[in-house]
């Protein structure tokens, strides 16, 4: 059997380097924006406040009135349909920011025919809808690096126009493999939506970073399920997606071992870094509804403290 090996520059014929067309966002982000917000609706099963009297504009329950209080808080109209006085309470309404970074790489335009879209088109729609779905509960939302917290109802189209504005004006930015290692406010949650390729030393960097203040965060991994297999057999040449670099395999099937070991090894250390910071680690398949990887991580921020707007009906 040959043994695997690089193949040297004047072997190899210059192999595809990142195709910014083929990453472009102009054209493929309005299907992706409709994508995520029908996503979000399948997850959405209404949407209310902190189940906590307080200041806020919703309406939670009435409860009789107790001596001492300002006569100003009693509701005239449910108290004329009893012998006791009631006081119209609200929820808690205190917003919280998440800051979401979606990896738009070159490794993410990968795509197997086992696979229901590109890495990079269901991050970004994971991504949209976890925004839409946070701003619907009253939440802030930001993108690290790239758009301050806020928490418009218009969310998902500013975040679109943002990624589309830094492609234009700051590609390399646009291309980075993980967020920018700055620290989040203290009481902020990240969400960083990636395949997660990067060292597992970069990765805690730049998780460590954003945790530099306490704040908390969700680790999402994007695979393809023939990174997860490595179906190959026979004599394959494997290519780097952003450089020349070309591997070719004398027989594929006899590697599949090695890199699955590899492969678990990497998850395990990334799984490690998010436990050390206090974060969360989870895996999604592109052969797998987007939906299910949004009720689970939606589970995770409820977790933490957010999303406690966007539960059930009353």
């Amino acid at each position: 059997m040959a043994e695997p090996r690089l193949l040297a520059a004047n072997e190899a014929r210059l192999a595809p380097r990142h195709n910014r067309g083929a990453l472009s966002l102009a054209r493929r982000l309005p299907q992706l924006v409709v994508a995520a917000r029908q996503v979000a609706s399948t997850v959405m099963h209404g949407v209310h406040g902190r189940r906590r009297a307080g200041v806020g504009e919703t309406f939670w329950q009435f409860r009789p009135f107790a001596h001492g209080e300002s006569t100003q808080r009693i509701d005239w109209r449910r108290s004329a349909r009893d012998d006791r006085l009631y006081v119209r309470e609200r929820e808690l309404e205190t917003a919280h920011t998440v800051m979401i970074w979606i990896d738009r790489s070159p490794s993410m335009a990968y795509v197997s025919d086992l696979a229901r879209e590109p890495k990079l088109d269901r991050a970004i729609t994971l991504g949209l809808a976890a925004a839409d779905l946070l701003v619907r509960g009253g939440e802030r939302v930001g993108v690290p690096g790239l758009m301050r917290p806020i928490a418009s109802r218009g969310v998902v189209e500013k975040i679109a126009e943002a990624m589309i504005a830094q492609e234009r004006v700051a590609p390399d930015l646009a291309l980075a493999e993980l967020p920018p290692a700055e620290p989040l406010p203290a009481r902020a949650q990240a969400l960083v939506i990636s395949d997660l390729l990067s060292t597992p030393h970069d990765v805690g960097v730049a998780v460590a970073a954003m945790s530099g203040r306490g704040a908390h965060g969700h680790l999402v991994m994007i695979a393809d399920p023939v990174e997860e297999t490595f179906p190959f057999a026979g004599h394959t040449e494997l290519l780097d997606v952003d450089s020349p670099a070309r591997l070719r395999l004398g027989e594929a099937a006899s590697l599949r071992e090695t890199y699955l070991t590899r492969l678990a090894a990497h998850r395990d250390a990334l799984a490690a870094i998010a436990g050390r910071h206090g974060w969360s680690f989870a895996l999604h398949r592109t052969d797998r509804p987007a939906s299910e990887a949004l009720l689970a991580l939606r589970i995770r921020l409820e977790g933490a403290g957010a999303f406690q707007h966007a539960g059930g009906g009353r």
